[in-house]
């Protein structure tokens, strides 16, 4: 089932939160919200829960005005980040909540087959009678998404809800989490402001800034050919020098670097880390090294330009570069360059 948003705006009070959103996720699709606080992606979820109104604009869901439906006819699913499960209630109770309140409420029987089916399905076989003390934090969201699954939902709706666990239990539930989406195959909206977690999950990502899309693409063509600088910076570690574009280079002091499309002139130049280059003498400009850190299989080097400007470098372990000592004096290039068009 295809959800279309068109031209949607929100605002509360002065401040805008959504200023012309316009979006599209295919049936079945993993469309990650990706952005920082205050970027409208929470606005957004909660449009299409029903939980608020937009000013202006249209949504559509496999070809129905979604905004002229009542929220409990949307048939959505949704997971927040706090879980929000009923203390009172067992694991098999808050996951058959949702099917009890319906008019058209299952008979029994069909009610706790169900329950026994997506208890297996998020891994919690066994753990029915419990209540939500005595499970952990992983355990206790995955309840919640059984809990949004039971009602058999059109949509899924996902707010954030990794955000109150461990980096560990995070990394594991994402992967669990989309293998629950290719098994039900359910159109899946998730926000989130961790930028791994969306590339790793989604089919595609949109990037908002300041109620705005900046881009929406899958995660490799996000990360290999970003629209904007606020996309290039949003989605990793960055490091920027001023440059002067001329023919598809970027030209610097004494060194150049290729860059994609058309334009010429006064430029800043973007590269990531791993791209950096630093040598001890020759082209390239002067930095000197205040700090060096340990990150698993690479050697991360904090260095300052002569006007403070902090740069960050990364080399494998073993690589010759890896040797350099805090205070050294350096010269910094980069392997590949972005430049981005000033935004109007």
């Amino acid at each position: 089932m295809s959800l279309v948003v068109e031209d949607l705006a929100k605002r509360f009070g002065r401040v805008p939160a959504l200023a012309g959103v316009t979006l599209a996720a295919a049936p079945g699709e993993f469309l990650a919200l990706l952005g920082p606080s205050g970027s409208g992606k929470t606005t957004l979820l909660r449009i299409l829960a029903g939980l608020e109104s937009p000013d202006a604009g249209r949504v559509s869901f496999a070809g129905r005005d979604f905004l002229a439906l009542a929220p409990r006819e949307r048939r959505v699913g949704l997971v927040f980040q706090n879980y929000a499960l009923f203390r009172h209630m067992t694991v098999a109770d808050n996951i058959a909540f949702g099917l009890s309140v319906r008019p058209d409420r299952p008979p029994r029987a069909e009610i706790a087959a169900r329950v026994e089916r997506l208890l297996s399905l998020v891994r919690l076989e066994g753990f029915g009678e419990r209540y939500p003390a005595q499970l952990s934090g992983g355990q206790q969201q995955r309840v919640a998404l059984a809990r949004a699954l039971a009602i058999e939902p059109r949509m899924l709706l996902l707010d954030e809800p990794f955000g109150a666990l461990d980096a560990r239990v995070r990394k594991e539930l994402r992967l669990w989490l989309r293998e629950v989406h290719d098994a039900t195959g359910v159109t899946t909206i998730f926000v989130t402001h961790d930028q791994e977690e969306a590339m790793e999950l989604a089919d595609r990502v949109a990037v908002l800034n300041t109620g705005r899309i900046e881009q929406v693409g899958a995660p490799g063509e996000l990360a290999e050919t970003p629209a904007s600088a606020f996309v290039f910076d949003f989605l990793g570690d960055s490091n920027r020098l001023p440059c002067r574009v001329e023919a598809g280079q970027a030209l610097f002091d004494g060194w150049t670097a290729p860059v994609a499309g058309d334009g010429s002139g006064p430029a800043t130049a973007w590269f990531r880390p791993h791209e950096a280059l630093l040598a001890r003498e020759g082209a390239g400009a002067p930095v000197r090294v205040s700090g060096v850190f340990a990150k698993s299989a690479i050697t991360r080097l904090e260095c300052r330009g002569e006007d403070g400007t902090a740069f960050e470098v990364d080399f494998p372990k073993d690589a010759p570069e890896a040797g350099f000592a805090v205070g050294e004096a350096a010269r910094l290039r980069a392997r590949r360059v972005f430049v981005f068009p000033e935004a109007p």
